[in-house]
């Protein structure tokens, strides 16, 4: 694929809910690309409707009309190139299962031969740095290291993009940190095209690319934002750049805007 071509491709995406009281439109339209080997972070103010977005995108919910299109195919249904990692990752993993069956579960479904299916397995642990727990159970692991084993099944399937739905939402400031990091090597490391969803606003300028800020619903978006910040990032010495601090505050604004519904659309 040219490197100018868009893997993920969505045109007037549009999403209306038929409320008690009438039609609701929680997605007024939205259009945006992600290039290959991109990391773009969305973030907007809370029920704008990035929830909703990001099920129209991984082909959970069909839009009311627009549409999303993945390595040049229409997404219809959950796409086989893409994987996502939710939020609630203690419902995601099985209990009864080991750190490594959870993982493998995925490419066991998809019929990959158990020996090739074991060293993925064992490869997308080293990666998040748990190559000790194959054989543990998510119950005794702390609330950081299910997610880590979450993203770990994610990168095992070798998706062409990851999409991550808040996924850290969920653990404390030092784990989040910690995870903030992973997420950046593991997408350095195998250069998998990232789409991380998140409400935080510093998260999102310390992880992305460029981040897409949203509006409030009926949801556009609302600013396109490269992150021009340096490739090597780390907790202490990047957040303390003056330049974080002037992007912080540029994304901090707009999510002000959005919620006051001073909208305006970015170009396409």
């Amino acid at each position: 694929m040219p490197e100018n071509t868009p893997l993920l491709s969505v045109r007037d995406l549009k999403k209306t809910y038929q409320g008690a009281s009438g039609p609701v439109e929680a997605i007024g339209s939205i259009t945006f690309d992600v290039r290959p080997g991109e990391l773009v972070c969305i973030v907007g103010p809370s029920g704008c409707g990035k929830t909703t977005l990001l099920k129209c995108l991984s082909g959970l919910l069909p839009p009311t009309a627009g549409s999303v299109t993945l390595d040049g195919a229409e997404v219809t249904a959950p796409p086989k190139k893409m994987a996502v990692v939710f939020q609630e990752y203690g419902r995601s993993l099985y209990p009864w299962l080991t750190v490594r069956d959870n993982v493998g579960l995925p490419l066991k479904a998809r019929g990959v031969p158990r020996r090739e299916r074991l060293a993925a397995v064992e490869r997308a642990l080293e990666e998040v740095g748990l190559g000790h727990a194959l054989d543990t159970y998510p119950w005794q692991l702390s609330g950081g290291m299910q997610q880590r084993v979450a993203i770990a099944r994610a990168v095992a399937y070798e998706p062409e993009i990851l999409v991550m739905d808040e996924p850290f939402a969920a653990v404390d400031a030092q784990t989040r940190a910690d995870l903030e990091d992973l997420v950046r090597r593991v997408w350095q490391d195998l250069g998998v095209t990232v789409l991380f969803v998140t409400h935080d606003i510093d998260e999102s300028v310390y992880l992305g690319e460029r981040v897409l800020m949203l509006s409030s619903s009926p949801t556009v978006v609302q600013q396109d934002l490269a992150i021009d910040l340096p490739a090597a990032r780390d907790q202490l010495t990047t957040r303390a750049m003056p330049r974080f601090t002037e992007l912080r505050t540029q994304v901090y604004e707009q999510i002000q805007r959005a919620k006051r519904g001073e909208t305006v659309a970015a170009p396409s």
